[in-house]
């Protein structure tokens, strides 16, 4: 896994030809970045890691999409969300690749648009569903939008962005059109405060630099974060999904070790470290605990799968 997350630059590094404008990193007029491509030429494998960008990809392909100790298979077109909190790595199982991507900064929607917050929306929340499998009429009208933001840029017109930012929004619209009609809005303090704990704990990870430790690791920890009592935060937390706050954080610390047992080349010290383990002995008993194996044999018989 790197442990840095990919930049705009370093995106552009990696893909010479993606910028044939020669879009700086600031390219809206200092408000954010916008860039919008086809598939046709993309890599067959992109690295395991976070990027400090949105990117929402049109797939028509077949491949696989990895995300910590989970993957989706993408076997019928797709749209893909992703964020900068979310690492991920993407392999194609087939030749044929084709669809379109674009990738932004959060500035560039929100430069005019305030309100739009980005990592609330359901489709970038961390946590979410970020795999969208879609129909015939549904890649009809994103392939099109997709093709009008691609001759956009192309234009000299002079408010060209704000036209990418109308289509941008659009593609987002469509989607969340697709979210189960309860995925949007909590109704009562409880589902409130369980919404606030779960993206709390999202930002928490990935733990993608030794030096940035976890810090928050206990439901007291947490509701001194949120500035509740730890008796109403359990509660909450109970009450609208079922589990409790120790159960959902040790899940989100096993997922983020997992992760880094198969995507890292920590030593098992240093991801125990990372996590906010005192030793190295606790996190194998913790491991132990919730997975039924330590946290070595995991790396060995799944490290290669």
């Amino acid at each position: 896994m790197n442990n840095k997350a990919e930049s705009i630059q370093d995106f552009y590094f990696r893909n010479p030809k993606a910028n044939p404008y020669g879009l700086s990193p600031d390219n809206v007029n200092g408000h954010g970045h916008f860039n919008v491509f086809t598939r046709e030429n993309c890599f067959r494998s992109t690295p395991y890691s976070r990027r400090d960008f949105y990117k929402i990809s049109l797939i028509i392909g077949i491949g696989r999409l990895y995300y910590a100790d989970k993957w989706v298979d993408i076997e019928r077109p797709a749209l893909l969300f992703s964020n900068p909190s979310t690492p991920y790595s993407w392999e194609a199982k087939s030749d044929e690749q084709s669809g379109y991507f674009c990738l932004f900064t959060a500035s560039f929607l929100q430069s005019a648009h305030e309100h739009f917050l980005l990592h609330q929306l359901p489709i970038f929340k961390t946590g979410g569903n970020f795999v969208f499998f879609i129909n015939a009429d549904q890649q009809r009208i994103l392939s099109e939008i997709f093709e009008k933001m691609i001759a956009e840029i192309a234009t000299t017109y002079a408010h060209k962005y704000d036209v990418l930012r109308n289509y941008l929004q659009l593609i987002i619209h469509e989607a969340m059109k697709m979210q189960p009609a309860d995925a949007y809005q909590p109704h009562s303090s409880a589902s409130r405060v369980c919404s606030m704990f779960l993206d709390l704990l999202e930002r928490q990870f990935p733990i993608d630099n030794q030096e940035r430790t976890l810090k928050l690791k206990t439901a007291q920890d947490y509701a001194q974060a949120l500035a509740i009592h730890v008796n109403h935060l359990n509660r909450s937390i109970k009450e609208t999904t079922g589990k409790t706050t120790t159960q959902h954080i040790a899940e989100q610390i096993i997922k983020e070790a997992k992760a880094l047992l198969l995507h890292s080349d920590w030593t098992i010290a240093e991801i125990a470290y990372s996590l906010g383990f005192t030793y190295p002995p606790y996190f194998n008993n913790f491991f132990r605990k919730q997975t039924k194996m330590t946290p070595g044999i995991f790396r060995e018989q799944y490290m290669h799968v």
